[in-house]
């Protein structure tokens, strides 16, 4: 049984919470948080723009502790679940990593390459593993998409557009500070980020253009090269100002053989979705039976990839913190490139 002690009981503690009741071989032995009515067990505050909202929860068999150093030091913990805000991921990632134990850090993985590279140096010199939650390759359309790259199916990968777009987050006071959360590029197209870099490789530079709020990107619409110059790949995101859809996103990929296309939004009044379709180069359309999930199926998948990587002792091609890494200095080329009015 791997022991788990969360650190930060947010919204994606909570989510983190529900995700490790349906996992068996794992379990949340012990949590870490300032806040003392969360402390007690009483999340009814914790709200969040998708899942269920904080309940009371019974925390009489969870070991609970004020501080991280408390944790690390008395918890019986395998695994550290960080989930505290992003300018904070840094040290507590390198304490846990320090004290031995294997971590899994919330995206982003920081806010700024540098620390990035120590958390990954770090991880490789104590010999414990570091994972960084990118969830989005476990989303049954973006996992179909992955494993058609992987897979070769459709012959070459051709490029692709992305997009990720949000009403303004209103209710997260903290959201365009660079020194806390990073902003919509940052917080939001990083997703995106990983998954181009998943699946393309690293690109060489960015085009971009955007809107700023203060100094911060809000909106950014951009143009990835690669070494490979056949490569076209393209991408938007950020946030508009209308609250009537607090949350959208697509991708489209095309290969030598077949394009693959998925579109989801969710508005005020109801949510709409242009469900996943292949394109093949006879002229059908396929549309993949995707299994109806609820909104943490995703998170289970992916906690599932930690529990096995640890348990099977290597690393996961999906969530290892070179890729995480990789994805802060894609969402940097392209907000250099807005700041800066040139690629």
């Amino acid at each position: 049984m791997l022991r788990v002690g969360i650190v930060g009981l947010g919204f994606m503690g909570w989510v983190h919470w529900l995700v490790y009741k349906r996992i068996s071989g794992i379990e949340v032995v012990a949590i870490c948080e300032q806040d003392p009515v969360r402390r007690s067990g009483d999340w009814r505050s914790i709200r969040g723009n998708f899942g269920p909202p904080g309940e009371q929860v019974d925390l009489s068999k969870i070991c609970v502790f004020d501080s991280l150093d408390k944790m690390l030091s008395e918890g019986e913990v395998d695994v550290v679940d960080i989930c505290l805000p992003p300018n904070l991921h840094c040290e507590a990632v390198l304490k846990a990593l320090d004290a031995g134990k294997h971590v899994f850090c919330e995206k982003p993985m920081a806010l700024n390459v540098a620390d990035c590279e120590t958390m990954v140096s770090r991880s490789r010199q104590v010999g414990r593993r570091l994972f960084v939650g990118h969830v989005l390759p476990f989303f049954p359309e973006y996992s179909v998409a992955l494993q058609a790259v992987r897979s070769g199916d459709y012959g070459r990968l051709l490029g692709g557009t992305f997009k990720r777009l949000i009403s303004d987050p209103k209710w997260l006071k903290d959201f365009y500070d660079p020194t806390r959360i990073g902003g919509p590029l940052i917080d939001l197209h990083v997703h995106d980020a990983h998954f181009i870099r998943l699946l393309f490789g690293m690109p060489r530079r960015a085009l971009s253009r955007g809107r700023l709020r203060g100094s911060v990107v809000s909106f950014c619409n951009s143009l990835l090269e690669f070494d490979d110059p056949t490569i076209v790949v393209s991408c938007v995101s950020g946030v508009i100002d209308q609250q009537g859809r607090p949350f959208n996103h697509a991708f489209e990929l095309h290969f030598e053989r077949a394009t693959l296309q998925f579109e989801f939004a969710s508005f005020a009044d109801k949510s709409e979705s242009m469900p996943l379709k292949i394109l093949t180069d006879k002229g059908a359309v396929i549309r993949p039976a995707i299994i109806a999930a609820d909104d943490i199926a995703g998170f289970v998948a992916e906690i599932e990839e930690v529990k096995a990587c640890i348990l099977g002792d290597r690393d996961s091609d999906i969530l290892g913190g070179e890729l995480a890494r990789d994805a802060i200095i894609i969402c940097q080329m392209q907000s250099q490139a807005v700041l800066r009015g040139k690629a």
